[in-house]
C-alpha cells in the first residue's frame, strides 16, 4: 500500500539573520506590496456596496477579515472584539443571502459593520510587523486546515 501523502521538504534559509531582522521590520515598510493588499480589499467592499461583487471580491474580503481576526487573537487591537464579529456576521448573512438571490446584497448595518472592519484592519498593517503578519497568516491556515473556521454560506 503506497503512502497518500507526498514528501515535502522544509524550505531552507540562505541567510537566517537576514531573515530574522526581516521579521522585525514594520510592514508598513513594505510599501508596495501594503499599497496592493489595500487597494484589493478596499476595491472589494466598493464591489460589493455598489452590487457589482464577484465570488473574487468576496473572497478577498474574506481574507480581510481572516486576517483582523487573526491579528485580534494575536493581541494587535484585542479592544474591538465585537466589531470584529460584527465584520464577521456581516459577510455571514451577505453570503446566505447570495446563495437565496443569486448575488451579492448589502445591507446598511453590514456595510457600517464591513467599513470598520476594513478600517481596524488598515489601523493594524500600520503597527504590525512581517513576523506578525506571519504569525497571523499561520494562524488562519491552521484555523483552516484543522475545519475549525466556519463557512460563510453553506449550499442547501
Amino acid at each position: 500500500m503506497r503512502k497518500k501523502s507526498k514528501y515535502r521538504p522544509k524550505g531552507v534559509i540562505l541567510d537566517p539573520m537576514a531573515y530574522i531582522k526581516q521579521g522585525f521590520t514594520p510592514i508598513a515598510e513594505h510599501g508596495s506590496a501594503l499599497v496592493t493588499m489595500r487597494l484589493r480589499s478596499h476595491s472589494a467592499l466598493e464591489a460589493l456596496v455598489t452590487g457589482k461583487a464577484n465570488r473574487a471580491n468576496i473572497d478577498v474580503l474574506i481574507a480581510m477579515v481572516n486576517m483582523t481576526e487573526a491579528l485580534y487573537r494575536l493581541g494587535v487591537g484585542r479592544e474591538y472584539s465585537s466589531e470584529v464579529r460584527a465584520g464577521l456576521e456581516a459577510l455571514r448573512s451577505v453570503g446566505r443571502r447570495s446563495m437565496e438571490l443569486g448575488r451579492f446584497v448589502l445591507k446598511s448595518d453590514e456595510m457600517a459593520a464591513l467599513n470598520t472592519v476594513m478600517e481596524l484592519h488598515d489601523a493594524q498593517l500600520d503597527v504590525i510587523n512581517v513576523q506578525q503578519m506571519e504569525r497571523a497568516l499561520d494562524l488562519v491556515k491552521s484555523e483552516i486546515r484543522g475545519g475549525r473556521a466556519t463557512a460563510i454560506a453553506e449550499k442547501t
